[in-house]
């Protein structure tokens, strides 16, 4: 039932733009978007954030023996195999690549990879700007910049209320010359305390393998 209701956000939180609202702009120039029944939604994203400024150096753990290998772009995950499954999405449903789960508990993973290559100060705010149109609670509470095996990218702690259930994601957010790379680790706001070292664990397997 938590991926389910996951998913209807994962939608729309990845870098692609809003498709089933239409975007518009006032007159006082803020962006908003037009839904169906004639009502809108601000879109300016909020700044009131933690953010921390200097960068973290972190690589993955040993026990992450078991390397997933994108086939959409060149990058990987690392895996501890006894603690996470992993499922390729060959439905061609949504846009992720893989999904990942952490065995018997409530805590999950998906990776985006797209070939457009976005800056990466960008990535977090369009995500953002997404999800606010499915979930208007959505807010990024924290941030930090990282380098993860060598790689930089942005982490982003976002929480988001999707059909009543609160979650909480953890996200890595990638992008070079090959494209743009989402890590969205997530559960329930309620859960993230017990399973955010976890998910921390699985989120620094990322690597890219044309390095």
């Amino acid at each position: 039932m938590m991926k389910k209701h996951f998913l209807l956000l994962a939608v729309v939180c990845n870098i692609g733009f809003l498709s089933a609202q239409k975007k518009a702009v006032t007159e006082t120039g803020e962006e908003v978007v037009l839904y169906p029944d004639g009502t809108w939604k601000s879109l300016e994203v909020k700044a009131s954030r933690d953010t921390r400024l200097d960068t973290f150096v972190v690589s993955k753990p040993a026990t992450s023996t078991f390397l997933v290998k994108g086939e959409k772009l060149d990058y990987g995950i690392w895996i501890n195999s006894k603690k996470w499954s992993f499922k390729k999405n060959t439905k061609g449903e949504g846009d992720e690549e893989y999904n990942f789960t952490l065995i018997n508990e409530d805590a999950y993973m998906m990776v985006i990879p797209e070939k457009i290559e976005i800056p990466l100060s960008q990535l977090k705010e369009i995500a953002l700007k997404n999800a606010l149109s499915v979930a208007p609670d959505a807010a990024i509470v924290y941030e930090d910049m990282r380098k993860v095996n060598g790689v930089l990218v942005g982490c982003a702690q976002m929480n988001a209320t999707v059909q009543g259930v609160k979650f909480a994601y953890l996200c890595y957010y990638y992008s070079g010359k090959m494209g743009s790379i989402q890590v969205m680790s997530y559960t329930s706001q309620s859960l993230f305390p017990k399973y955010k070292k976890e998910m921390e664990t699985l989120l620094n397997g990322f690597v890219l393998l044309d390095k």
